[in-house]
């Protein structure tokens, strides 16, 4: 009892204004900003993969594979911040069971079913298809009864099931393109829907969380891509990057420009939360939202963007230029989602006052099981890479039986 009065204690110190004792204390956390970010990430990536399946974009070919891997390490730890945030985790199969066709949450869980097994799954099957079986035959132990499984038996290499190969996976990535938007923009709809919630209820809410959603999976690629190729040491496609940099920058702006239209919105509106709303911005928020997310993450990435296309610089300079302009956007769409997520927390019901948010060490919702759930996606990712190969697209299976016969 005397520890719980020294917290709230400790809590009434850091509140600015008034608030009343039942709006202390901040539900969602840590982990639900994670949940936002890497389901945006997903859908960033497959919308990049679509680029060259759908819209004969052949420069961004090297990263079409690596895109569609990406997506699916990331979707598969997507529901596990949701998961560590709920007391009881198990009952999420409830959703399944019972379920509650209202309730937008309870639909994400179709949503994610769909989106894993039709989509993702499906299109990376139809696309490694005829590879799988040539690792059937050119490896030996255990890789040869993984890849014999992955076959699911159908181990025909004719040119007329490789057309239907490729007819079916183009089909499904026009049908994933939809599957994406609607994956990432529900999560926008959901904090937009929160009509009680002045800092939530925007219709421009869903829009602005795709959007940011593509520019992010298309920063993360790029950079590893970039990681990748370093690591392999081959030589980076340097078309295709500059392909990612244009899509890249063209994303930002449309990007920036929604969210400069929801907060012109916003001040025309002035409504009675306006006051709390930029209290809280220049205060709470500054640093995450004006500093890190206006500044270094949307207005150093733009400048600098622009510069390299127009001035088209030496390799070197561009490689530096997209590499760290990608670690900016990945950083600031993180603090986005934070600065939606924890910022509609922050102020009182009553718009009457301010409180924060302190990060805890451990826990189901600390530093160390965020940290753990931003890593897994990339231990993951590099399962899969170890198991797929997405580097040399159809002509990987040669690249690989090569390596075989020489070890």
């Amino acid at each position: 009892m005397e520890e719980l009065l020294r917290h709230l204690a400790e809590a009434q110190q850091q509140i600015t204004g008034y608030i009343y004792p039942n709006e202390i204390e901040l539900h969602w956390g840590l982990v639900i900003v994670l949940y936002p970010f890497i389901t945006g990430l997903v859908a960033g990536a497959f919308i990049l993969a679509s680029l060259e399946r759908v819209f004969n974009v052949k420069e961004v070919q090297p990263t079409y594979r690596l895109s569609l891997l990406t997506a699916l390490a990331f979707l598969l730890v997507a529901p596990l911040p949701l998961l560590a945030h709920l007391g009881h985790p198990e009952r999420a199969f409830e959703i399944f069971l019972t379920p509650h066709l209202q309730s937008a949450m309870a639909m994400f869980g179709f949503v994610y079913a769909w989106y894993l097994t039709v989509v993702l799954l499906l299109e990376v099957w139809f696309d490694y298809r005829r590879d799988i079986v040539v690792w059937s035959r050119t490896y030996r132990g255990w890789r040869r009864v993984l890849y014999s499984i992955l076959s699911l038996g159908v181990v025909s290499t004719s040119e007329e099931s490789l057309k239907f190969d490729e007819r079916a996976g183009r089909f499904i990535t026009i049908v994933g393109i939809p599957s994406a938007f609607l994956l990432h923009g529900y999560v926008g709809f959901i904090f937009g829907s929160v009509k009680a919630n002045p800092w939530w209820s925007s219709v421009l809410m869903p829009i602005v969380f795709l959007f940011s959603a593509i520019v992010s999976g298309i920063a993360l690629v790029l950079l590893i891509y970039m990681v990748s190729s370093w690591l392999r040491k081959h030589p980076i496609d340097m078309p295709c990057l500059d392909k990612l940099g244009q899509f890249l920058f063209y994303a930002l702006i449309l990007d920036v420009s929604l969210e400069l239209l929801d907060f012109v919105h916003r001040l025309y509106e002035a409504e009675e939360s306006i006051d709390i709303l930029a209290q809280m911005v220049q205060s709470r928020l500054f640093t995450s939202r004006v500093v890190v997310q206006a500044l270094m993450g949307t207005v150093v990435p733009l400048v600098v963007l622009a510069v390299v296309r127009a001035l088209k610089p030496r390799e070197l300079v561009r490689k530096v230029a997209y590499f760290g302009t990608g670690i900016l956007i990945l950083v600031a769409i993180f603090f986005m989602r934070w600065n939606v997520v924890l910022g509609g927390q922050l102020f009182s019901k009553s718009l009457r006052g301010l409180t924060v948010y302190k990060i805890g060490l451990a826990g189901a919702e600390g530093a160390v099981t965020a940290g753990i759930l931003t890593l897994l996606p990339f231990v993951i990712l590099i399962v899969l890479v170890r198991l797929l190969p997405p580097w040399s697209g159809k002509s990987g299976v040669r690249e690989v039986g090569q390596q075989t016969h020489s070890s």
